[in-house]
């Protein structure tokens, strides 16, 4: 006589609920690590290879993530580097495949066929799951590395490597409108970063664009047709005017890739007398969803700044205090001439400069990676090869724990019109220096001579916007 019908039920019961446990903790066995499920259950084989395999991943991770804690440049070279990108973003996708199989298999070595309907539908439950939760995950990791891929490739697209002159990267910072026929033809704010190549401390030289009869750095194709600086008369032959000039002489610059940041690098050579290392247009228009991107900038607004103005109407303005701009607002704040004068910009440009390198975190740019990708892409063009973008991404990091130095060619320093190019490259060579040497409580002595204030810096027309000479920026603005 057999065992009681109870007794067998009883049986029945904790084999199913043994094979529902098994099936189970198979797929967590696959979440933790891929292919033991197979290693204890199916094929050894592929269970061998899958374990094998993500140890390898793990050390990898392991020795990448202590690089990256001990050695920032290594993280710089790999988020700029477009065959490791490449590599990483294939592996990725081969990861996510290569998971979602074992996830499978593992439901299959589970014999789902032999659980009751409910066990079965949470097993199937449990491993879609799974499956589409870490395959989604790596994938999207790949998206984000293609992202930034494709922007290293689409935004430094330089050939030519430069080295430090004197220890030091000039880089041309070129602000200008967008809009049809105007991107690269119409300059409206030009800066030298002067960077030093081991410290990352940065002097900001502005040039204002209304400056006449200046030089061209000699040998250079403007100043064979200049050899007496650029001297044809108001308004025509102001430093703003150096690109429509090169536009209606193409036939000077055969062979020249870009003529009008050609042109007018050398006129910034001839009057600084700085050879610039590379170049970055940024197109103002695009600014604005850089700044949206990264969630604001904060600035000190010393009085209203008016919206508009200057041919269209003015339709607000922003309004006095230490407050977070979005990018319209951010974008008005270093634009606006409206009640104000093209000295007063540049010092808010300043202003906008230093807040945006010392604001801008590492942990800002990791979150909102996506956005700000796609809005830099859309804002800048520069010569950089991607080679050096670790470098200055380096440089950039040190910078952020420094104070940034300022000086801009304008009155009461220079006389616009007739400028004295040998006190102005005596003023760039003595900022720098300074900047490597920074004398202490700067910034005291500019809020102490200037009484009055304009929106974004201490100073007026008269003693001198405290922003567009400084030892210290941030102290100013």
């Amino acid at each position: 006589m057999g065992p009681p019908l109870t007794a067998r039920a009883t049986a029945v019961d904790r084999a199913a609920r043994v094979r529902y446990r098994r099936a189970l903790m198979l797929m967590v066995m696959t979440l933790v690590v891929p292919g033991s499920a197979q290693l204890v259950a199916g094929d050894r084989r592929i269970g061998r290879l899958a374990t094998r395999l993500w140890a390898a991943l793990l050390v990898a991770g392991l020795v990448g993530v202590l690089m990256a804690a001990y050695h920032h440049q290594y993280v710089f070279w790999f988020v700029s580097d477009t065959t490791a990108l490449g590599v990483v973003r294939l592996g990725l996708m081969l990861v996510a495949i290569g998971w979602a199989f074992l996830f499978l298999d593992a439901w299959r070595i589970g014999q789902p066929l032999s659980l009751s309907l409910g066990h079965r539908r949470a097993v199937v439950g449990l491993n879609g799951i799974l499956c589409f939760s870490v395959a989604g995950t790596l994938l999207f990791g790949a998206h984000l590395v293609g992202v930034q891929r494709d922007f290293i490739l689409t935004m430094f697209s330089g050939d030519t490597v430069h080295g430090a002159n004197d220890g030091r990267y000039n880089v041309l910072l070129v602000g200008g409108d967008s809009g049809a026929g105007r991107w690269g033809l119409r300059t409206d704010s030009m800066t030298v970063a002067s960077i030093d190549a081991t410290t990352g401390r940065t002097v900001l030289i502005g040039l204002p664009r209304n400056l006449t009869n200046f030089p061209f750095a000699k040998g250079s194709v403007m100043h064979k047709a200049w050899p007496h600086g650029f001297d044809c008369g108001y308004p025509d032959c102001e430093l703003n005017g150096v690109n429509t000039w090169v536009g209606d002489h193409q036939n000077l610059f055969k062979g020249v890739k870009d003529p009008g940041m050609d042109a007018t690098i050398s006129a910034i050579e001839g009057i600084t007398g700085l050879k610039v290392n590379y170049w970055a247009f940024v197109n103002l228009a695009g600014f604005r969803g850089l700044v949206d991107a990264v969630g604001g900038v904060t600035l000190d607004v010393r009085q209203p700044i008016p919206v508009g103005g200057l041919g269209a109407d003015v339709t607000g303005y922003i309004k006095p205090g230490v407050r977070k701009l979005n990018g319209f607002d951010t974008l008005w704040f270093a634009r606006s001439r409206d009640s104000s004068d093209d000295y007063s910009r540049m010092a808010r440009q300043k202003c906008v400069m230093n807040a945006m390198l010392h604001q801008i975190s590492p942990e800002t740019v990791l979150t909102n990676f996506e956005k700000i990708a796609k809005a830099s892409s859309q804002m800048v063009s520069t010569d950089i090869p991607a080679s050096e973008v670790d470098t200055f991404m380096g440089l950039a990091l040190k910078a952020r724990s420094a104070p940034v130095a300022t000086l801009s060619l304008v009155p009461p320093l220079v006389n616009t019109a007739d400028p004295d190019i040998g006190l102005i490259k005596r003023k760039v060579k003595a900022a720098i220096v300074a900047s490597e040497h920074p004398p202490a409580a700067s910034a005291h002595h500019h809020r102490k001579k200037a009484s009055t204030v304009t929106g974004g810096s201490i100073g007026s027309l008269k003693a001198g916007y405290a922003a567009n000479e400084s030892s210290n920026l941030g102290a100013v603005c």
